[in-house]
C-alpha cells in the first residue's frame, strides 16, 4: 500500500512534468525568433557556431565534475564515436541549416516545419533501425508530408513557388529524426546529463575552429550588437543546453510520448512570435501547419 509521502510525490510529478513541458515549448518555440534576432549582428555561420559554443560553455562545469569520476570516463570512452556522430548529425548540421534558413524565412514558418521531426524519426526508424509501422502511423506520415509540401511550395508568397530554404529546414528535421534513432540505439545506456554534456564536448572544437577565422569576437563586443548577442547566448545556453536536459527529465517524470507532445506546442509559440514581429502569414501556412499537426497526432496516438 503506498505511503502518504509516495502519494504526494506522485501527485507532484505530473505538475512538474507540465511545468517543464511548457518551459520547453516556450524556449524551443522561441528559438526561431532568437535566430532571427541573432542574425541582426552575426552571419549565419557565426550564429550556428556561436550557439554551439555557448551550449558547450553551459556544460563545462558538468564536464569538469564528470571527468573526475572513473565510472563516467569508462562509460564514455567506448562510445566517443557515437557521441561525435550524434553531435554532428543532431546539433552541428541542423544549427547551420536553421541559421542559413533563418536569414530568409519567417520564424513562424521555420517553427511549423520543425514539427516534422517526429515523422522523420518514424520513417528512418522503420527504414534503417528495424522499427515497425502501424497503418495509422503511415497515414499520419503521409498527412504530415502533405502538410509540409504546402509549407514548402506555397509559403513564400502564398502562391506556388519552390522554397529552397524551407527545404533546408526539412533537411534539419531529417537529421533530428536520424539522431533520435541513433541515440536510442547507441547512447541510451548513458545518463542523459552525461551523454548531452560529452556530446557537446566532442563537437565544441568544431564551433571554436569555425569562429576563429571570423570577426565573431569583434561583433560580440560591439555595444550596438548587445541585443543580438543576448539572443545568441539564450539560444545556446537555454535552447541547446538546459532544454536538452529538461527534455530528458520530462521523459523520466512522465513518458517519451508525453515529452514528444512538445511538438504540438512549438509551432504555436513560433507562430505567435511571428505575429508579434509583424511577419506576414498566409492562409496556406495555417492549412499546412494544421495538416502537419494532424499527422503528428496520428503518429503519436495510443
Amino acid at each position: 500500500m503506498p505511503t502518504q509521502e509516495s502519494v504526494v510525490v506522485n501527485q507532484k510529478r505530473p505538475v512538474m512534468a507540465w511545468v517543464l513541458l511548457c518551459t520547453l515549448a516556450l524556449v524551443w518555440g522561441s528559438s526561431f525568433i532568437l535566430i532571427k534576432r541573432s542574425l541582426g549582428a552575426f552571419s549565419p555561420t557565426q550564429v550556428a557556431a556561436g550557439r554551439l559554443l555557448f551550449a558547450l560553455l553551459f556544460f563545462v562545469p558538468f564536464l569538469a565534475r564528470q571527468a573526475q569520476q572513473p565510472a563516467v570516463r569508462a562509460a564514455v570512452r567506448p562510445r566517443w564515436w557515437a557521441l561525435l556522430v550524434a553531435g554532428v548529425v543532431g546539433f552541428v548540421i541542423p544549427a547551420f541549416l536553421f541559421a542559413e534558413a533563418g536569414a530568409h524565412l519567417n520564424s513562424s514558418l521555420s517553427g511549423a516545419l520543425n514539427s516534422l521531426s517526429p515523422l522523420f524519426t518514424l520513417i528512418l526508424g522503420a527504414l534503417f533501425f528495424g522499427q515497425a509501422l502501424q497503418v495509422r502511423q503511415v497515414t499520419g506520415i503521409l498527412l504530415g508530408l502533405a502538410g509540409s509540401l504546402l509549407l514548402v511550395f506555397f509559403s513564400a508568397t502564398g502562391s506556388f513557388q519552390i522554397n529552397g530554404y524551407a527545404l533546408m529546414v526539412m533537411l534539419a528535421t531529417v537529421c533530428y529524426g536520424f539522431n533520435t534513432n541513433f541515440i536510442g540505439r547507441y547512447i541510451s545506456q548513458l545518463p542523459a546529463l552525461v551523454s548531452t554534456a560529452w556530446l557537446f564536448a566532442f563537437i565544441g572544437p568544431i564551433a571554436v575552429l569555425t569562429l576563429l577565422p571570423t570577426d565573431f569576437l569583434t561583433r560580440a563586443f560591439d555595444p550596438t550588437h548587445t541585443t543580438s548577442l543576448i539572443a545568441l547566448i539564450i539560444l545556446g545556453v537555454l535552447g541547446s543546453g538546459l532544454m536538452s536536459v529538461f527534455f530528458n527529465r520530462i521523459m523520466q517524470l512522465a513518458s517519451p510520448l508525453f515529452a514528444a507532445s512538445v511538438t504540438y506546442l512549438i509551432p504555436i509559440v513560433a507562430l505567435l512570435w511571428g505575429v508579434l514581429d509583424g511577419e506576414r502569414i498566409y492562409a496556406v501556412q495555417f492549412a499546412g501547419m494544421g495538416i502537419c499537426l494532424l499527422g503528428i497526432w496520428l503518429v503519436n496516438r495510443n
